[in-house]
């Protein structure tokens, strides 16, 4: 039996987080979604009150990231979930309005999954959205270590 993929936004800006959710939602993807507005308590949730990550074991996550976070790097909250081996099988999805090719090189090399940068248009952005969600429709996420 597999787990349902609970989604895990961690996204500043409250119209882009309603932006996602809404168009995730339109692409028939009806997995939980759990909102977090800052790095700080987002690591809290991930890594449980030990700070180990052991809380979630067995959970089969997928985080959406935006790097730009009032309180901490979305960069440090990546290299903390890929380092974590309760974490590091969840696929993280960065989305940000950052294009710069050095940072994206960076995501990648620290596990990032995907890329998506946040166009400032309202339509481009709502479509890339939309294609995420037909990816988390399709996408199998393994489970998280034993």
């Amino acid at each position: 039996m597999t787990l349902p993929v609970t989604i895990i936004m961690i996204e500043d800006d409250e119209g882009h987080a309603r932006l996602i959710e809404r168009n995730i939602r339109r692409s028939g993807v009806n997995n939980e979604i759990v909102s977090f507005t800052n790095g700080t308590s987002a690591i809290k949730h991930l890594f449980g009150p030990d700070g180990t990550g052991l809380a979630q074991k067995g959970n089969a996550l997928l985080v959406l990231l935006d790097l730009n976070l009032p309180d901490m790097s979305g960069i440090d909250i990546l290299k903390q979930i890929k380092e974590n081996k309760y974490l590091k099988a969840s696929p993280v999805v960065v989305l940000t309005t950052t294009d710069d090719s050095q940072e994206i090189k960076r995501c990648y090399e620290l596990g990032c999954n995907v890329y998506i940068t946040k166009p400032v248009n309202y339509e481009n952005f709502a479509n890339a959205i939309r294609q995420l969600g037909l990816f988390f429709s399709v996408i199998q996420v393994p489970p998280a270590a034993p």
